[in-house]
């Protein structure tokens, strides 16, 4: 990412000693200043040569300094080599840039042209997989297959002019935008280069997230200054939201943010309303009982078994972080899919399909097919163990239960397992749960006495005003309450988690 930022920069004919002395921004961004002139070169060439002249110290008769002085002299050899490296990198920097200027620079309007078209041409072709229908073959290797050379007459048009034209368009027996008139946005949850996601409330108060192109981004000013075409740059911004769009028409799942609706405004502009979730804040997340945190990491497993095995294949996802999922009446959802790998990766040898990850590597096969068999999956396996199980999962895990959570912690973090018997012990310890066969073992305890006794406060607590438990029964409820010093009688309610757990 740095060197395509710095090769951006040079063949925008920047300042290469501006750039170097400045540094690197953020990504996106450029460093717009002109090019040096020879003036300012032979300037600084001249500044050079009296820096150097000056860093050798005269004699005091006036004369050279003799061969006794060893030391400077081998100082003063290694500052002029260092200086010469130096201003020959400049140069060839310099050289470079001035030589990759010649289409950024342009100003014929038929060379932007051509330029800009060719962008969308690059974009157009990022699109073409999600469009074809696979094969059976395709689906079940994980392979998108030779998508890019296929004709226009086997793409999914229909699914093109749904997120192109809009969901009221394309389908016209659906209510159409103009049911949509009520939309009041609330507050913006997020910007980024591309896009702008706002909190709006249509027709009836429902909460809905809009997405739609960042016009005041950073893609957008981009695009702008180099092509000089309004028109054109939205048409190219917008490439992205619609490749979001058709990842998830195409990834339809429970745990992937589902898509309300696809709003086509004005001069190609276009909208998508999706359902609105809470932020993932794993702070938050671990104050919370751990049933909670248990069913994060089952829809986190499921969602991942759906990837292996998706209608695009293979999927991985490549940025792995609880920013990229949000929560909708508790489950768990994935709502950013900018940076997701469709199809397994290509490879000639063993050393080509490594996953390398801060503290350890792992290597796959490379199959006969030349892909990395698995690649995806395992890294999604391994993402899942380091950004979420090992924070989740085993801290105040039930008693009987906890030697099945070492077992999976085992295994996903040296992946031991594959998805489908990850998944497995994940269903099997959900259904000792729900069924209380985890309690099986559970010390016998007597029942504390009716009387009402006084509220106090535990962790983690469904309330923040008490200590407000689940429970599978009014045995394990006795159990806990015998824990607890303060516990002088408990309480079941007819309130139920999402395990069918009562609290007390």
């Amino acid at each position: 990412m740095r060197s395509s930022l710095l090769q951006s920069s040079l063949t925008r004919g920047c300042k290469v000693t501006s750039a170097l002395r400045v540094g690197h921004t953020s990504r996106g961004s450029f460093l717009g200043a002109e090019q040096e002139p020879p003036a300012a070169a032979a300037e600084s060439s001249d500044s050079e040569r009296s820096l150097c002249r000056s860093a050798v110290p005269a004699a005091p008769d006036g004369k050279a300094p003799g061969m006794g002085h060893s030391l400077r002299a081998a100082a003063l050899l290694a500052f002029v080599v260092l200086s010469v490296l130096v201003s020959l990198l400049i140069t060839s920097l310099k050289q470079f840039g001035s030589g990759s200027t010649r289409f950024f620079n342009a100003t014929n309007p038929e060379e932007l042209r051509r330029g800009l078209d060719d962008q969308l041409r690059e974009r157009r072709k990022e699109i073409l997989p999600l469009l074809l229908p696979l094969a059976d073959g395709d689906e079940k290797n994980g392979v998108l297959g030779e998508a890019q050379h296929s004709s226009d007459s086997a793409l999914d048009l229909s699914l093109w002019n749904e997120v192109t034209l809009g969901t009221g368009k394309a389908h016209r027996d659906q209510m159409g935008c103009e049911s949509l008139v009520d939309v009041r946005a609330v507050e913006v949850l997020g910007s980024g280069y591309t896009k702008l996601v706002v909190k709006a409330n249509v027709a009836g108060g429902q909460a809905v997230a809009l997405k739609m192109v960042n016009e005041q981004g950073v893609d957008m000013r981009k695009c702008l200054k180099e092509f000089k075409d309004a028109q054109g740059c939205r048409e190219l911004v917008s490439y992205k939201l619609r490749k979001e769009m058709l990842l998830l028409q195409r990834l339809r799942h429970p745990n992937v943010i589902k898509i309300c609706y696809i709003v086509s405004i004005h001069r190609g502009r276009v909208a998508v309303i999706l359902e609105q979730g809470a932020p993932l804040q794993m702070i938050q997340l671990l104050q919370t009982p751990w049933e909670d945190r248990f069913r994060v990491c089952l829809d986190l497993v499921r969602l991942l078994h759906f990837l292996s095995r998706s209608p695009l294949g293979s999927v991985g996802l490549l940025d792995f972080q609880p920013r990229q999922f949000v929560t909708v009446s508790g489950q768990l959802k994935l709502t950013d899919l900018d940076d997701v790998s469709a199809g397994e990766l290509a490879c000639r040898t063993h050393a080509d399909c490594t996953l390398k990850f801060p503290h350890r590597n792992f290597t796959v096969l490379c199959s006969t097919r030349g892909v990395c068999d698995g690649l995806n999956e395992k890294r999604n396996i391994y993402n899942a163990y380091r950004f979420f199980f090992t924070y989740l999962l085993p801290h105040q895990a039930p008693p009987g239960l906890t030697h099945l959570v070492d077992h999976i912690m085992n295994t996903t973090g040296e992946l031991k397992a594959d998805i489908n018997q990850t998944l497995q012990a994940f269903e099997h310890i959900l259904l000792l749960y729900k069924s209380g066969l985890h309690l099986d073992n559970l010390h016998p305890s007597a029942l504390r006495g009716e009387s009402c006794g006084k509220e106090y406060r535990c962790w983690p607590s469904y309330s923040q005003q008490g200590c407000v438990l689940s429970v599978h029964s009014a045995r394990e409820a006795a159990h806990i309450c015998n824990s607890h010093s303060q516990c002088s009688s408990f309480t079941l309610t007819g309130q139920k988690t999402w395990t069918g757990e009562k609290l007390l």
